[in-house]
């Protein structure tokens, strides 16, 4: 949607393989745009990736370009973005998305100090020890070729360190750069840096509860933006209650009841009496009849039998607070499994009438019992 857009480079350190070739083709096919994934040597940092591949980015006379951290997800205000640098500052000035969070969470997040009145950041501090601001930093960028100028010097900075530092490896840590600590607190306060801030939803993607979390935001955005995308309540077929997409492949028993903020995937089978709430069923999976489905992902081509109950606990951030964000759960606390939503991998199938608790499954299990706050390997 953001006008002149000509090239999307995904970046990472993961090895490519064929359902990301797969993911990038149909991709480039639905958007008509060039898709290219961009495989970093080593671990580079939020700055050191695009540093590294700072020639493919600005090739074709790119006159600025948007950075988007992957595990965050968000409306992507973009074209807001690209109309507040017009208003703020000159072509050379960089675009932070922020947001609110409440002062106890903000301490996760970078914090951002900024004019009220011009919103220059005249101040920057990544995951402070105390409360710094409630502007926190959304991980989405508009930045122009002259950052490049500016994580450069922190390039040089590095290699002067190592060329001091004995016993170092050299040349492979000076490109290790972090774009919050290493480039926005140098910014700050220089008239090159804003904050836009967005007062619609955004949220970190860190763990695998917060996916539902996620997809409940998605579907609250489709019930504004793109309320045809969600089932409704149709003669003979599902009860719908609240925000549920449903593939058209699904094949769907009138007698189940879906909802609130339910997706289900391509190709998947729910039987009669099925009752699924706050979940993601990926595509392939058959939920046999009379199953319960709560909190929990079911990966793709799982099979969950009659009258089993799968349900995990839902890590939502506090409701009654707007501008509470979700809490980054560690997996184990105090030695035992924190509870979470339960997740499925792919191909696992749950037998008849068992129950499946706070639990975590990998791919190709066969289940002959029922699981509380296990992790079945």
């Amino acid at each position: 949607q953001v006008p002149g857009m000509k090239e999307i480079l995904l970046m990472g350190f993961y090895q490519p393989h064929e359902a990301l070739s797969r993911f990038l083709l149909s991709a480039q096919q639905e958007f008509k745009i060039p898709i290219r994934y961009l495989q970093e040597y080593a671990a580079l940092g939020t700055g050191g990736g695009i540093y590294h591949f700072r020639d493919q980015i600005l090739s074709g006379g790119a006159e600025a370009f948007f950075v988007l951290n992957a595990d965050v997800c968000s409306e992507f205000p973009l074209q807001e973005m690209l109309e507040f640098r017009q208003q703020h500052g000159d072509t050379q000035s960089f675009v932070i998305l922020g947001t609110t969070a409440n002062r106890t969470q903000a301490l996760n997040y970078g914090c951002i100090v900024a004019n009220t009145e011009t919103q220059e950041v005249q101040h920057y501090v990544e995951k402070p020890s105390t409360f710094v601001s409630e502007i926190i930093n959304c991980g989405i960028y508009l930045f122009t070729p002259a950052i490049f100028q500016h994580i450069g010097e922190v390039f040089q900075r590095n290699q002067q360190e190592l060329v001091l530092e004995e016993n170092s490896n050299g040349w492979q840590r000076a490109e290790v750069i972090r774009l919050e600590q290493d480039v926005f607190t140098a910014l700050a306060g220089s008239g090159k840096l804003y904050v836009y801030k967005t007062d619609g939803f955004w949220s970190q993607i860190k763990s695998a509860g917060s996916a539902i979390y996620a997809s409940r935001l998605y579907l609250n955005q489709y019930s504004k933006s793109h309320p045809e995308r969600l089932a409704q309540n149709k003669p003979g077929g599902p009860i719908i209650r609240g925000n549920v997409y449903i593939h058209p492949t699904a094949s769907i028993d009138s007698t189940a009841v879906l909802g609130p903020n339910v997706s289900i995937g391509e190709g998947v089978t729910v039987g009669a009496g099925v009752r699924v709430r706050e979940s993601i069923v990926l595509h392939g999976a058959s939920l046999h009849d009379h199953t319960c489905v709560l909190n929990t992902i079911v990966g793709w081509d799982s099979t969950i039998g009659r009258w089993a109950r799968v349900e995990g606990t839902p890590s939502d951030p506090n409701p009654n607070d707007p501008y509470a964000k979700i809490d980054s759960e560690t997996l184990f606390r105090d030695g035992r499994l924190t509870p979470s939503i339960t997740i499925l991998g792919c191909s696992v199938t749950i037998p008849a009438e068992v129950v499946i608790l706070n639990s975590i499954v990998l791919p190709h299990k066969e289940l002959s019992r029922s699981y509380k706050n296990q992790i079945i390997l």
